[in-house]
């Protein structure tokens, strides 16, 4: 365990404070200085490396005591450094850790020369450039005719699955026209596909081969027709697709009312420089990667841990067109490029309501400089709907309290699509991990009078194939507990009727099951299948239960390829609803860290399964040895505290409403206090009545409202 216990050190940020500018530029140049000027680098992310969880367990607690002082020990404060490498033949990506107290690289290790990184921004804006100053690319765009005033774009994707095991780092692009007549920059660049896709080899900067695609209907096979001497015209028939205002044919509506959201004494939550969050019985520490975007560290209720550690973990998005190269065209867009990286600016009056606080980042320049990323998380507080009421018949007397949610969001675009992710904090001790789709489904050429079981025809020309966002988040409980939660599932099982114990039918039990080993963890609605997150060593005063968390998931379709293809090899994760796992540090990724070309899952949830790790004495494998720890260190067949990952998704066959953009699709995860509190934690909060709210004549009426708020004529 590495420390500095000194009450210089003591002084410094919080251990789970982001980077600062001039820590960011000081880890940058530790690395720069072990190579001088004889080496090109090119640096992908820079960022904070979290302590051990043996490390930070002991100063949390004392944090939460009151007890932190001068020679408290602190965690290393530690830089987390990923860069290329560049040599004429290949790019070696190197990982580091910088010891930032310390001045010096205390871990560094290269990657398999296939272990491919994600792409960078700056990778991706390369390619339209590459592509356009190709030959090969500039021969095949001579099989077809653009209108008059169109102009290409090309969508930078990442390759999909390799085809053997030895390709070179490779991107595609998915090609487009726009109509620049218009002369408007934000003219709809998917509303004409382009039926080619240009494959490049990232190392040479060299587009490698075009790839041509098949745009007839599902009964006309698998393979694009031949080549015709003539250029073929493209889009004759085709309409635009337009959806920036100022281009639309209909005009705006002119009759929704503004619906202002007020908060004239100001917000209820409070925001700390080193990211310290504090809102009515809540505590957090709010972090920002570039891979996962916002992470919740620390999350602790009336002073009470319940969760390590909240984030987002991957999202894995297989298309289901099995015309080549349409088999390559899925997305793991946490791992192949980052959902941080693409976060979105966010703006005051659109992307959030009310009293808002934003939160900066810092993102790697290629040179390793930082970069600011603004406002690229919002904080504000929405109302809920009714939290909780009852009337007294008797009486008629109601009391009636809202409710009201913390909510931590963040967006990103990822080309075409749009994700909207938020951590939802409640006043009843709850959570919810929401994540909303929306932005424009991804589209290719179809012929004109035919359709396909492919996918969705949304306009003239135009196929929407149908696809699946599948979606994994990552729960490190700590349920009234640094030191070691379990996993339980509970069923609900109906009981045959016995004349002694159950004479009218009517019983059911519930069932548990304590996960004593890594596993998958499949829905089933009929039985009410429940995880739960428990402290084993505390009860409930109440109803002597474990004091526990409950994760409420919605039971959706996993992965719908073979389980043979490579789609599905590459996304294990995505064949079962959760996965309870043994905690290592830093292990946050649910398909393991290299997925850009992956052709197999490799480090992700099944490899963590089939290490053998153990929760409690009678899940242990014979013969295993193992520490009973909290380090999150060791080999094969270590005794560990349990890691859940959630897994959700949508199976998304395009309709027309889709086109040219999507209503947003949402999806919760819900983790509820079960027997935490002694009662109902938000009793105390205010039923107020809002003076604000006001009754309005409406349906026809000259109903309005009198003196004690009921309406008359």
């Amino acid at each position: 365990m590495t420390v500095h216990p000194n009450p210089a050190m003591a002084a410094g940020p919080h251990p789970l404070t982001q980077l600062s500018a001039d820590e960011f530029t000081e880890a940058r140049d530790i690395i720069v200085k072990q190579y001088g000027t004889s080496q090109s680098l090119y640096f992908r992310q820079i960022n904070l490396e979290e302590p051990s969880k043996e490390c930070l367990i002991p100063y949390l607690e004392a944090e939460h005591a009151g007890s932190l002082t001068a020679d408290t020990p602190r965690p290393a404060r530690q830089a987390h450094v990923e860069y290329d490498i560049i040599k004429a033949d290949r790019h070696e990506l190197v990982r580091a850790v910088v010891d930032l107290g310390a001045a010096k690289v205390v871990s560094s290790d290269t990657a398999s020369p296939n272990s491919y990184p994600y792409f960078t921004t700056d990778e991706f804006a390369q390619f339209f450039d590459h592509c356009m100053a190709s030959e090969t690319f500039k021969e095949a765009m001579t099989e077809f005719a653009l209108p008059d005033g169109f102009e290409l774009s090309i969508d930078p994707w990442p390759y999909g699955p390799s085809d053997k095991d030895d390709d070179p780092r490779l991107m595609q692009g998915l090609v487009f026209a726009h109509d620049a007549r218009k002369n408007h920059p934000d003219t709809n660049h998917y509303g004409y596909p382009v039926p080619i896709i240009p494959v490049m080899d990232w190392v040479t900067k060299k587009v490698i081969r075009v790839d041509r695609l098949a745009t007839g209907g599902s009964d006309d096979g698998l393979h694009p027709v031949p080549r015709s001497d003539k250029p073929k015209k493209l889009f004759e028939n085709s309409k635009p697709a337009e959806w920036i205002p100022e281009l639309l044919e209909q005009p705006m509506r002119s009759d929704l009312k503004p619906l202002n959201v007020v908060q004239p004494e100001g917000a209820s939550f409070a925001v700390q420089d080193d990211g310290l969050v504090e809102w009515q019985k809540w505590r957090f520490r709010l972090g920002f990667t570039p891979r996962e975007g916002a992470v919740l560290h620390d999350v602790c209720y009336q002073n009470r841990p319940v969760f390590y550690r909240l984030s987002f973990s991957e999202l894995t998005v297989p298309y289901g067109d099995p015309r080549p190269p349409f088999h390559r065209k899925q997305a793991f867009d946490f791992g192949d490029g980052g959902v941080g990286r693409m976060a979105n600016n966010l703006t005051l009056g659109c992307d959030c309501l009310g009293a808002i606080h934003y939160v900066d980042s810092l993102l790697s320049g290629p040179d390793g400089s930082p970069t600011p990323a603004k406002s690229v998380v919002c904080l504000h507080e929405q109302d809920g709907g009714i939290l909780w009421k009852h009337t007294n018949f008797r009486t008629n007397n109601a009391v009636v309290a809202r409710a009201r949610e913390l909510v931590v969001q963040f967006v990103c675009t990822l080309a075409n699509y749009e994700y909207i992710f938020a951590f939802k904090l409640d006043l009843a001790g709850g959570v919810t991990l929401e994540t909303r789709a929306t932005g424009m489904v991804s589209i290719v050429a179809i012929d004109e009078g035919k359709a396909s079981d492919y996918g969705s025809v949304v306009a003239p020309g135009i196929l929407a194939q149908n696809h699946q966002h599948i979606f994994a988040a990552r729960v490190d409980p700590a349920i009234d507990s640094y030191r070691g939660s379990r996993v339980v599932v509970e069923e609900s099982h109906g009981v045959g009727k016995n004349p002694e114990t159950n004479p009218y039918g009517n019983l059911y039990e519930v069932r548990r099951q304590v996960v004593d080993r890594p596993t998958h963890v499949d829905a089933e609605p009929r039985l009410n299948r429940t995880v739960k997150l428990e402290n084993p060593n505390k009860k409930n005063a109440i109803s002597g239960k474990n004091l526990a968390y409950k994760l409420v998931a919605p039971a959706t379709q996993m992965m719908l390829a073979d389980e043979e293809s490579i789609h599905c090899q590459r996304a294990q994760f995505a064949r079962h609803n959760a996965w309870v796992t043994g905690y290592r540090d830093g292990e946050f990724w649910v398909a393991g860290e290299f997925t850009n070309q992956s052709r197999k899952e490799a480090g992700g949830v099944g490899d963590m399964v089939r290490r053998g790790d153990w929760f409690t004495e009678e899940g242990k494998p014979s013969g295993a040895n193992g520490s009973n720890g909290t380090n999150g260190h060791g080999g094969h067949g270590q005794k560990s505290s349990p890691v859940v990952w959630p897994v959700y998704g949508f199976t998304h066959n395009p309709r027309v409403e889709d086109w040219p953009v999507m209503p947003m699709e949402m999806y919760q995860i819900h983790l509820r206090p079960t027997d935490f509190f002694e009662a109902n934690p938000a009793l105390d909060v205010p039923s107020k009545k809002n003076e604000s709210s006001v009754l309005v004549p409406c349906c026809g009426t000259n109903r309005v409202a009198n003196g004690n708020g009921s309406a008359s004529a």
